[in-house]
């Protein structure tokens, strides 16, 4: 399985802009510029890499979270996962530090200490949790 996007890019990094596509359609010429990314904390802006990085990892752990879940007999109602993923100036340019992932789940019949249990195993086997072995992923997880 290959999945893929596309970014075109165009100008110089401080006044240039963009644009990422992916093969879902799900984002299609969607903007994204240097004030998105590094100026615009309220993220309305435009898009950028570190965004799309957190959705990734907040929709896998959930995936994986439920599967997990389902195995063990208590399929969850529902799973709320964010994560928050930190760049910092580092070296003369930016590095992706972390990515936190905090999460809300209603699970009828399972007590927290499983929960916790399948969580952490979901936070250390998700494919995108896998491939960001060089940061630090946190995990704070409350049954609701």
């Amino acid at each position: 399985m290959k999945r893929h996007a596309t970014a075109i890019w165009n100008g110089a990094l401080g006044d240039g802009k963009g644009t990422v596509t992916t093969q879902s359609g799900a984002l299609d010429a969607h903007g994204y510029s240097f004030k998105s990314r590094f100026e615009d904390e309220s993220g309305r802006s435009g898009t950028n890499p570190e965004e799309l990085l957190a959705a990734a990892h907040a929709g896998c752990f959930a995936m994986q979270l439920s599967h997990f879940l389902a195995e063990n007999g208590t399929p969850a109602d529902e799973l709320k996962a964010r994560a928050v993923v930190s760049v910092e100036q580092a070296g003369g340019g930016f590095e992706v530090k972390s990515s936190a992932i905090t999460l809300e789940g209603k699970v009828p019949g399972i007590d927290d200490a499983k929960f916790q249990e399948l969580a952490t195993k979901a936070k250390e086997g998700c494919p995108i949790s896998k491939a960001l072995g060089a940061i630090q992923v946190s995990l704070d997880a409350k049954l609701v």
